[in-house]
């Protein structure tokens, strides 16, 4: 399933790996921000600084079928600040389609 191999990209901070799990139409949805982030406005180097920026904790998979994927961990930010992370993502194509994020800081 996707799960093991988002975290093994994530482990070996292989950014291109990490891409290659994304459909090319994969949107991220922050509500946070406000905005809908398109794969193809990010790049490798993007992702990852993201890797070496953010430090996850307790990482588990929710739940993963052949059309969601759900999963919940603790993210520390190169600020300091912390938050609980609660991702649930759409799949197409047997890749990452739409991806949406509940947040808790902590």
């Amino acid at each position: 399933m996707l799960f093991e191999k988002l975290q093994k990209a994530r482990e070996d901070k292989d950014a291109k790996a990490h891409r290659a799990l994304f459909h090319d139409d994969h949107e991220f949805i922050s509500h946070k921000q406000n905005k809908v982030f398109k794969k193809s406005e990010g790049s490798e180097e993007q992702t990852l600084e993201m890797f070496n920026n953010i430090t996850e904790d307790k990482v588990r998979c929710i739940y993963e079928n052949d059309e969601i994927l759900v999963t919940h961990r603790f993210n520390t930010y190169a600020s300091g600040d912390k938050e609980a992370l609660m991702m649930v993502s759409l799949k197409k194509d047997g890749l990452i389609w739409r991806t949406e994020t509940g947040a808790t800081e902590m």
